[in-house]
């Protein structure tokens, strides 16, 4: 791996105890606290005692230490290629993340040495300055809970003029976009960023109009025909959703995609990127959807 163990939360927590006793604290009720809150839960029942009877001869049975300077875990030159290579993504930039400090490491890899397939070629224009700028509008008002207001076309290509409380952003792979999802307003709750023209900070004091409405959840259920390494590839395609694979016979496996309705569109798309290999049977919506998209598909010549 290119980021070792040396950057796991025990050393970080380790490195965190030995900075506060040079700094003076021999307080083991005060270290352990550090212990607590950086380590997961059961490993603070080891952290300080290790330290404290010299296994890991760091630390003094009185707390104290030989040590003269503070931890320091500097970068090899592999992570540094790696985090250059990252920081040349136009996405990155985006939160305005400066690396300053990477001016003159080759990167490890940069954007002509991989292709993305089963991507559309529209995706948001990252580099373009309004984009920007309307992109961090919307992360600040995230980060500090407050409103905007911006302009864009809804699908009758009215021009419309909204009021809101972002909530979050999201990224869609497959689109190349992201998306706010938004709260108080009564229309959508969720827009591309491409389509708004105009977005500033909103400066009045005039409440919204209601609440975050609850996320709706549907299961989606996939009969997958494991031939051409097809299982694998669909846990996978979808390894960051919630689900579950039941084996039905020696080929065939039942998978339940627990995914948020509003992601439906999206999701058969990535369904449709398997062809014969999986079965749509369920939720009903999902496969009236998919019905839809395979008629569009037979009307265009497409197979």
């Amino acid at each position: 791996m290119i980021f070792s163990e040396l950057y796991s939360a025990y050393y970080n927590t380790i490195a965190a105890v030995i900075s506060r006793i040079l700094e003076g604290e021999h307080s083991e009720k005060e270290l352990q606290k550090i212990a607590s809150e950086r380590a997961f839960g059961e490993s603070v029942l080891t952290i300080l005692p290790s330290l404290k009877n010299e296994k890991w001869q760091l630390v003094h049975p009185d707390m104290t230490t030989d040590l003269e300077h503070k931890p320091t875990m500097p970068l090899t030159t592999l992570q540094k290629r790696w985090l250059k290579a990252i920081s040349l993504d136009p996405r990155v930039k985006l939160f305005g993340v400066e690396f300053p400090e990477l001016e003159d490491v080759e990167p490890l890899f940069t954007a002509e040495d991989y292709y993305v397939y089963d991507q559309y070629s529209d995706g948001d224009p990252f580099e373009d300055e309004e984009y920007i700028k309307k992109f961090r509008i919307i992360l600040d008002a995230i980060r500090h809970n407050t409103q905007i207001k911006f302009e864009m076309v809804n699908r009758k290509g009215n021009t419309i003029f909204v009021r809101c409380r972002p909530l979050r952003l999201e990224y869609s792979e497959k689109d190349d976009k992201f998306r706010v999802v938004t709260t108080g307003w009564r229309t959508v709750s969720t827009v591309n960023l491409s389509k708004i023209r105009a977005c500033a900070h909103y400066t009045g004091e005039r409440p919204l109009d209601g609440e975050e409405a609850p996320i709706r959840y549907d299961t989606l259920t996939l009969k997958v025909t494991d031939e051409r390494n097809a299982l694998e590839r669909v846990m996978l395609h979808f390894a960051h959703f919630e689900k579950q694979a039941e084996r039905v016979d020696r080929q065939t496996y039942l998978v339940k995609i627990k995914y948020a309705h509003d992601d439906e569109s999206e999701l058969v798309i990535r369904v449709l990127s398997f062809g014969p290999m999986v079965e749509v049977l369920g939720s009903e919506s999902f496969k009236k959807l998919f019905i839809e998209k395979l008629k569009k598909q037979l009307n265009c010549g497409l197979k």
